[in-house]
């Protein structure tokens, strides 16, 4: 082979590998955009780590055996807002449709958006906690002052009975944090600023 046809053949297969390499690096870049929100789906519909699961309509049955359910409710750094549930804890047959309110109050002086997150600990019990309405993941925006309640409709899962890993597990805390946000997302994320209890 003559050297300019050699030299034309390494240019060209230089070229090749370049356009393999920069696909290749958009691709990485794209996964990496894209692991977020599959991690949060593949979260949501196994309830793993805590995060609970959504139904479409009660359980199918309620058992006699009862679990408590205590409520944790947190406002992030950067937000003026009061959260508490209406009652600390309650006590819920497994199976059993419960229905719980919070209040929410702009304790601050112009009018901000909040977002609420939430997960249930220990972990192992979010693949039991079905939402069937939630007031999570929806934008709020409150002026100074204003006072709302938001509602949470859940039950346990009565598979809990029968699953030997966690079956005497004798409570459930379902923990909310509130952020400030922008465009309906989290302006913060929960390792940005620890959550603290306004009360």
């Amino acid at each position: 082979m003559r050297p300019a046809a050699c030299s034309r053949d390494l240019a060209a297969r230089m070229r090749r590998t370049a356009a393999l390499c920069a696909g290749l690096a958009a691709g990485m870049v794209g996964l990496t955009y894209a692991s977020v929100p599959l991690y949060g789906l593949f979260c949501r519909i196994t309830g793993y780590d805590g995060t609970p699961l959504f139904g479409g309509g009660p359980a199918a049955e309620i058992l006699e055996r009862t679990i408590t359910v205590r409520f944790d409710a947190n406002v992030a750094a950067g937000l003026d807002w009061r959260f508490t549930p209406e009652a600390p804890q309650v006590e819920v047959k497994l199976g059993e449709v419960r229905t719980v309110f919070y209040k929410v109050r702009n304790a601050g002086r112009t009018a901000t958006a909040g977002i609420a997150t939430f997960n249930v600990q220990p972990g192992q019990a979010g693949a039991f906690f079905v939402k069937l309405q939630c007031f999570c993941y929806a934008e709020q925006t409150l002026k100074p002052g204003e006072e709302i309640e938001a509602a949470v409709a859940f039950y346990i899962d009565p598979a809990l009975a029968r699953d030997p890993d966690v079956s005497a597990m004798p409570g459930i805390t379902l923990s909310y944090t509130f952020f400030p946000s922008r465009n309906g997302e989290p302006v913060a994320t929960s390792s940005a600023a620890a959550a603290a209890p306004k009360l």
